[in-house]
């Protein structure tokens, strides 16, 4: 199936919102948004569309990077399962957008404490990292341990920069600045944001790992230590401890502890940033919290 994007332009060349794309693919259908509204900063907006044959998802982009970038990495990676299906794609002068299959109406983190969907999760993740090739990304060298420790550094210099507005101590920042890089091996294929919300979980309990645009070559230990972090805050601890033995690998609690510590003061830099026009507020407490607990955990030789 094909969509004539023109069809549903305007004669006068107008952009339309994401929500008229959306109408437009749904051909008289149901729209169901699924993503907030944030048209000012650009984000991707993803919405469910009942047509005649069934419900489809369309990922309208912020960009075209991002739209091209995600559409690589699926073309990349098309013979794993567990991955969204493109039904079409398409764009008008200033918008991009992708049709996919719905995957499910779940995801792990509306379904918490689910021992079994977190161990396949594991196993989605481990098979990704043994995929060979290299075609996901035009980096020839990949996230490294350089770059890890580099990237390490310079993140912890923008918390510090933003540490009075984020709500953090100076002795707490200055803590983290003495912490080892975590520990990277060598790169392979990696998703980058394995959050609960990202495995999406269908009725019969098929799982899909989505949002693909920053997929590339990086270490495993940045999808397994993500995965772990967010997992264990928001599906629980049994499911953390699931996720591990569906990978077939666990973490050492103070290497684990130092991704953490990249990963939430990436969050807090990247939080902060998104609101410098807003007026000064503090970030959000779990964030902080669970940076401050890493940074101590982080700490232990």
């Amino acid at each position: 199936m094909s969509l004539n994007v023109s069809q549903w332009i305007s004669s006068g060349g107008t952009v339309l919102e994401p929500e008229d794309i959306a109408r437009g693919i749904a051909a008289g259908g149901t729209v169901q948004q699924l993503t907030a509204t944030t048209s000012s900063s650009g984000a991707n907006q993803v919405f469910r569309v009942w047509r005649s044959g069934g419900t489809a998802v369309v990922k309208i982009y912020g960009s075209d990077a991002r739209e091209r970038r995600e559409h690589h990495a699926l073309n990349a990676l098309d013979d794993l399962e567990n991955l969204p299906v493109i039904l079409d794609s398409g764009a008008d002068s200033a918008t991009h957008w992708i049709l996919f299959t719905d995957a499910g109406r779940w995801n792990l983190q509306s379904l918490p404490e689910n021992p079994g969907l977190a161990r396949a999760a594991g196993e989605i993740l481990q098979e990704l990292h043994a995929h060979s090739t290299a075609a996901v990304t035009n980096l020839t060298r990949g996230i490294d341990q350089e770059w890890v420790s580099v990237d390490f550094q310079a993140t912890l210099r923008r918390v510090d920069r933003y540490r009075g507005r984020i709500g953090l101590s100076a002795e707490l920042v200055e803590a983290a600045f003495d912490l080892n890089a975590p520990f990277a091996s060598e790169p392979v294929v990696a998703h980058t944001d394995p959050t609960p919300r990202n495995f999406v979980v269908d009725d019969a309990g098929k799982i899909t790992l989505i949002s693909w645009e920053w997929a590339t070559l990086a270490p495993p230990e940045w999808d397994l230590s993500r995965a772990l972090w967010s997992v264990g805050v928001h599906a629980g601890p049994s499911a953390a401890a699931a996720l591990v033995e569906g990978y077939g690998r666990s973490m050492d609690l103070v290497q684990l502890d130092r991704w953490i510590v990249y990963h939430a003061a990436q969050a807090l830099v990247s939080d902060v940033e998104r609101n410098l026009l807003s007026r000064p507020s503090s970030s959000p407490s779990n964030l902080v919290h669970e940076f401050s607990r890493a940074v101590l955990g982080a700490g232990t030789r």
